[in-house]
């Protein structure tokens, strides 16, 4: 069943919550959920690897919807850097991302600047930001793959 605006506050409450939530509906597909982890605000700001700037929830809809219509993106945190203030948070993310192609699952690094505004309603995203990894961002994958052996 779809989330309703209504129910977005329930999300949580710290910008680590939104976050999950976000990450949550790129693995489901689920558009309501995602869309209600952005802020109810006209200067909303997506940019995904290579493709333009998108201003404001309906073009940041229309692309999210384009996307899942190809099916879910799997793609994980797994390394996060917070800086968080009062009313505002940065998040920078590298993700791994997992594409099915023609010739079979790839693996990409992608590497993802989340910024969060406290609003009323709780923390949401105001600005998703992302670009192409690098062999130095890959390697910090492999890193944080390794089991910790005491």
């Amino acid at each position: 069943m779809p989330r309703s605006r209504a129910s977005a506050a329930t999300l949580g409450g710290s910008s680590d919550d939104t976050e999950a939530a976000f990450y949550e509906a790129l693995q489901r597909g689920d558009i309501e959920l995602l869309m209600s982890c952005w802020a109810e605000d006209d200067d909303i700001i997506c940019v995904h690897p290579g493709g333009p700037r998108l201003l404001g929830a309906g073009a940041i809809r229309t692309a999210f919807e384009a996307m899942f219509s190809h099916g879910t993106v799997r793609a994980r945190p797994l390394q996060v850097h917070r800086v968080v203030a009062l009313t505002s948070a940065v998040h920078s993310v590298v993700e791994q991302v997992e594409v099915m192609l023609p010739d079979g699952l790839h693996q990409a690094v992608v590497l993802a600047t989340n910024v969060y505004h406290k609003t009323p309603e709780g923390w949401r995203l105001v600005a998703h930001h992302a670009s192409p990894g690098v062999a130095p961002d890959a390697q910090q994958v492999v890193d944080a793959q390794r089991p910790v052996l005491h």
